[in-house]
């Protein structure tokens, strides 16, 4: 067992700069490997999956009142939780063996409604790899959006559809072949969907659906997707956020730690932080996602531009 004290030596003589990266992350990777880790998250998805698609069929004759309702206050959370389980799984933290992960993606998928979490992985571990990297980070909003979206109104506009913007953006910019793990999560997904609307109509489809894209829009789950990287503060790139709602976020919240260790679990990433605070307590964070969201409505000095860029290799 490596000794916390041991750790804060190594940080100490490692300083955290992207050249030493690799060899921190070899060394405290050995204390966090996903060997226990299935268990608790398998759990905790299947709950999540087994309490949404239950709701979905408690409403299957519920007026569509009911349901946004339902599924802005209930719903939403759950299926946000679910999207933020698949990022986890993306960096095959539940599993040792990669296909483990996928096949538990693409259950934790079902009740958002559309196939993701392959595609989602195939993208996000480019954002790791080429972070602000201009055609490579299809996080980074396109020229377009930054033109539009000028103004507290059309900040709203973006704000409420941004789930859309983060999920067709790499598909338009970047497309890629899909592989037979997409065909998988396809397949899987349409056979849900179509038994849900089948056996209980399409209200509670629609209650699905409706949990997936308000909680990616102007909900204070969502306030991550500005929080990780729009740029509030100059010369700082990536901020966390080390509010409650990390308790329903598999700790997304702990971005700066998981940018600089995306192999150590969210649940444990808090850890990193007490070992090494100095590495982190001066850097600018969050404590409230939904002040997050406000900020960017109203401040005119923020929007989608407000993101570093740097060129690829190639291109220098």
């Amino acid at each position: 067992m490596i000794a916390d004290a041991d750790i804060h030596l190594f940080m100490c003589l490692f300083p955290i700069y992207p050249d030493h990266l690799i060899v921190f992350f070899l060394f405290l990777g050995l204390l966090n490997l996903p060997t226990f880790n299935c268990l608790f998250q398998f759990l905790q998805i299947a709950f999540v999956v087994l309490v949404q698609l239950a709701t979905a069929t408690l409403l299957h004759d519920a007026t569509w009142g009911k349901i946004l309702i339902v599924a802005y206050f209930f719903g939403s959370f759950l299926n946000h939780n679910l999207f933020l389980a698949i990022h986890e799984l993306s960096h095959n933290l539940a599993f040792c063996t990669p296909s483990y992960n996928r096949w538990l993606g693409i259950f934790a998928n079902l009740p958002i409604g559309v196939p993701m979490s392959i595609t989602f992985q195939k993208y996000h571990l480019e954002h790791h790899r080429y972070q602000g990297v201009d055609a490579m980070d299809m996080d980074i909003p396109t020229k377009l959006e930054a033109r539009i979206v000028r103004n507290a109104f059309t900040k709203s506009i973006w704000v409420t559809f941004q789930l859309f913007f983060y999920a067709l953006r790499p598909l338009f910019l970047k497309p890629k072949p899909p592989c037979l793990w997409e065909f998988t999560n396809l397949s899987i997904q349409l056979a849900l969907d179509a038994a849900m609307i089948y056996l209980y109509g399409w209200r509670s489809f629609g209650y699905l659906i409706l949990s997936t894209f308000v909680g990616g829009g102007m909900h204070p789950m969502a306030g991550h997707f500005i929080s990780e990287h729009y740029v509030f503060h100059p010369d700082q790139e990536t901020y966390s956020y080390y509010g409650p709602l990390n308790l329903l976020t598999w700790h997304v919240g702990y971005h700066n730690e998981h940018h600089d260790f995306p192999r150590i679990p969210g649940t444990k990433l808090h850890r990193v932080r007490e070992i090494a605070p100095e590495f982190y307590e001066d850097l600018e964070s969050y404590q409230s996602w939904s002040q997050v969201i406000y900020r960017y409505i109203m401040d005119t000095t923020v929007g989608p531009y407000s993101r570093m860029k740097r060129k690829s290799r190639k291109s220098e």
